[in-house]
């Protein structure tokens, strides 16, 4: 069984075909798989699938491009529901340098105010990083991070950069990223990973995974990162699938 850690099945690429993406993922032996919710309407969405579908866990946070519309009234929304939903961790939220639709001071602000807040919640979070890793470092570090942990989405840095957030109490998420030819990095990155660190997911719809890499990404693709990760390492895809739900489940506190 794997466990699909961050999907946004509530965006309107599955608008069509929702339940039978998630009937192929569950076909697959993907049992379990976290959607992610970043602005009000997919937040809202990401909660209805949870409650539509026993297979399907809610992350709620606020991204990094939406920054500028953050609020008090969004940030009492966020605590109201993860105090009343079935919420796994708050996300995901951080810092992107590359699309900047705000200054980067309001995005930092942004991502310490939901860091605190998951401090308070004792919840973990989860983390997007674009073209922003030193501030995402940075700001990580002074916040504490490892009071409460949480997941370097869709991974794709040196193991260099990888054993400087492992430092801080971080999970790595592997994605699609990691099955591309030119992605040499990454790949270093998932040899050395501790194997009590490590997770999948596909970011549905995006990052599709090899062969399917420009197409629509989805949950039943997550098989694909686990096989380039039992690949790179000379392990089972069951032992990945194995290390992947444990730490999964731990890390969302479903064990």
């Amino acid at each position: 069984m794997l466990f699909d850690t961050h999907a946004h099945l509530n965006v309107n690429q599955f608008a069509e075909d929702g339940a039978e993406v998630i009937k192929r993922a569950n076909e697959q032996g993907i049992s379990k798989i976290a959607v992610v919710g970043f602005d009000h309407e997919t937040i809202e969405k990401a909660l209805a699938l949870a409650e539509m579908y026993s297979c399907i866990y809610p992350i709620i946070g606020w991204h990094p491009t939406e920054a500028g519309r953050y609020s008090d009234q969004v940030e009492e929304k966020l605590i109201r529901l993860i105090q009343t939903k079935d919420v796994v961790a708050m996300g995901e939220m951080g810092l992107d340098y590359h699309w900047m639709e705000d200054p980067k001071e309001v995005q930092i602000d942004v991502f310490r105010r939901q860091i605190r807040v998951a401090k308070q919640l004792d919840i973990p979070i989860v983390i997007h990083n674009r073209d922003s890793t030193e501030d995402v470092y940075q700001v990580l570090k002074e916040e504490h991070v490892e009071d409460i942990g949480g997941i370097m989405h869709s991974f794709n840095l040196t193991p260099i950069w990888q054993e400087r957030f492992l430092d801080l109490g971080m999970h790595i998420s592997f994605s699609g990223v990691l099955t591309f030819k030119n992605a040499i990095d990454v790949k270093e990155s998932a040899k050395v990973v501790p194997l009590d660190k490590m997770l999948i997911e596909t970011d549905s719809p995006y990052l599709a995974p090899h062969p399917n890499r420009g197409k629509r990404n989805e949950p039943a693709y997550v098989k694909l990162v686990a096989e380039e990760i039992a690949r790179l390492r000379g392990m089972t895809v069951e032992e990945v699938a194995e290390v992947t739900m444990k730490n999964a489940n731990k890390l969302f506190r479903l064990i």
